[in-house]
Parts: C-alpha cells; structure tokens; sequence
C-alpha cells in the first residue's frame, strides 16, 4: 500500500499544471452531476451572470464560471483541447506563464459577456448566465497562433500553419455570436462572445511578449500573494541562518546573470520555430524547451 501510495504521489507531481487543471474541472464536474442529483440544483452562485447588478453580488464568478460545465460533451471537448494546447504550450513556455494566460483569458470572456449584456440586453436576449472553460482555452490556443504563426501542425494527412487555425476558429466564433443574436435556440451568443474575449486576450498578450513586455508580470504578482496563503511558513524558532554573499556579475545577481540567459536562448529557440517549425530544432534544443517548461 506505501509503494502504491508513493507511485500516485510520484505521479501527481509529475502533472503539468493544465493537467492539474483537468483534474480540478473534472473535480468540479463530479459535484455538479451529484448536486443535480442529490439535490436538484447546481452551481447557480459560481455561474457568470450577465447583468451588473446580479455580478456585483457574486464577483468571484468572474473566475469561477470558467471552472463550471453541466453538459458531459461541453465538458469533454474542452478538456480534450485543453490536454493537446497546454502539452504544446509547456514545451515552450513557462508554467507561471500559462496560468496568466489561463486565468486572464477566463477574466477577459467573462468581462466582453458582461459588457455585452449590459449595453446591449435587447440584442442578446438578457438575462443569461455564462459557464465553461472555453475562453481560457481560446486564450492559451490563439496565444501559440500568434506568437509563431508561421509554425506548422500535423492536421489530418496534410500540415496546416497556426495562424490559419487561429483565423478559423475567430470567424467560427464571430458567425457563432451573429446566430445567437438571431435565434438563441440555435446560437450561444453567450458562450462565443466569451471564446472572442480570450482569444482577444491572448493575441494582445503574444503580440506584447514578442516586443518584449509580459503583461501578465502584475497578474502574477496577485497569483502569488494568493497561492502563499496555502503554504505553510518554513520559519523555525531560534535559528540562526548565515548568508552567503553572493558575486555581482554585470551588476546582476548570479541568479538574475543565469535567468537572463536562460530567456535569451528561450527566445532564439522560439524565433527559430517560428521561423522554421517546431521540427528544424534539434534534440538538444528540445530537451532544453521541455525543461524550462517544467
């Protein structure tokens, strides 16, 4: 039992944070189908609603909606993107990285619902309540489309560039809004307004990280002061700790001289899949990607 113990402790620290994120959603899904079941009700204050005056009573559904899905297939489908986008993206980028992304694109759909609603209820048929993690998956998706749309993936029997996969999937978006707009039983207006507003999330945030600024560096910030409340404090009492100074190099610490570098050959390997394909790297240079992902 301690070795079956440690082999699914092993394991579980062996996920890449969006597996991490299937496991929360599925979690999430589960006590959904038992709350229907049990009690015939479900998520209703976690839900995004699409008036202001019902959101400022429940303002954590800016997020939480992101997390709810009460349709099996709607579940499914968004998981399955979820697992094959956030695979790709952890052999390039880092963790912290794709969390902001994530998250802001869940707060971005959830914001230009809201918005539209709002303004304009006549148009869209409010009230609605909005549910699923499709726009932090449009967010992670249309970032790699536009951070290196020439870089091609095997679709089917022929190779297809990102960037045609982005366009696609924003005209979908876009025609599935106009339909919603015109008959609500055969459209979601809602849902796609919300995938238009990760996916605009995400293009901003690639094309910005490509001139060298990372928008989401004040998001994290936040994320961090949130995930230190779950730890514990390392500090012991009576304990002396003796520092060791550590060199300068160029004015930088040791530490901040190598996490400069490591970015640097980040961005030229990147540049080259962007330029060439994920396939003109060598092994070496995908080895170092998959680590740095980690």
């Amino acid at each position: 039992m301690t070795s079956l113990n440690q082999d699914l402790q092993d394991k579980l620290k062996r996920l890449t944070v969006f597996e991490k994120l299937i496991g929360v959603n599925l979690a999430v899904y589960v006590l959904s189908l038992l709350l229907k079941l049990l009690f015939k009700t479900d998520l209703f204050w976690f839900e995004m609603p699409s008036t202001f005056g019902n959101f400022i009573t429940q303002p954590w559904s800016i997020i939480s909606y992101g997390f709810i899905h009460y349709d099996f297939w709607h579940f499914f489908f968004n998981m399955i993107w979820l697992y094959f986008i956030g695979g790709m993206f952890t052999n390039l980028f880092s963790t912290k990285m794709g969390l902001n992304i994530y998250f802001m694109g869940i707060i971005s759909g959830g914001a230009l619902f809201l918005l539209a609603y709002t303004v304009f209820p006549d148009v869209f048929h409010s009230p609605s309540r909005l549910v699923g993690a499709s726009a932090a998956i449009r967010a992670i998706l249309i970032f790699l489309c536009a951070y290196m749309p020439s870089t091609e993936v095997r679709f089917f029997t022929f190779n297809i560039k990102l960037w045609y996969i982005g366009a696609a999937i924003v005209v979908f978006d876009v025609l599935g809004v106009l339909a919603g707009v015109k008959d609500p039983l055969v459209g979601n207006a809602g849902g796609n307004l919300a995938h238009l507003g990760g996916a605009a999330l995400g293009y901003f945030y690639a094309k910005q990280l490509l001139k060298g600024t990372d928008i989401g560096k004040g998001f994290e910030g936040y994320m961090d002061v949130v995930a230190s409340w779950f730890k514990k404090s390392k500090k012991t009492p009576l304990k002396t700790v003796h520092k060791k100074k550590t060199g300068k190099v160029a004015g930088f610490s040791e530490e901040e001289f190598n996490q400069f570098n490591k970015q640097k050959k980040i961005d030229l390997i990147l540049d080259k899949i962007s330029k060439s394909g994920y396939d003109s790297l060598t092994k070496a240079e995908k080895e170092f990607l998959f680590k740095a992902g980690k």
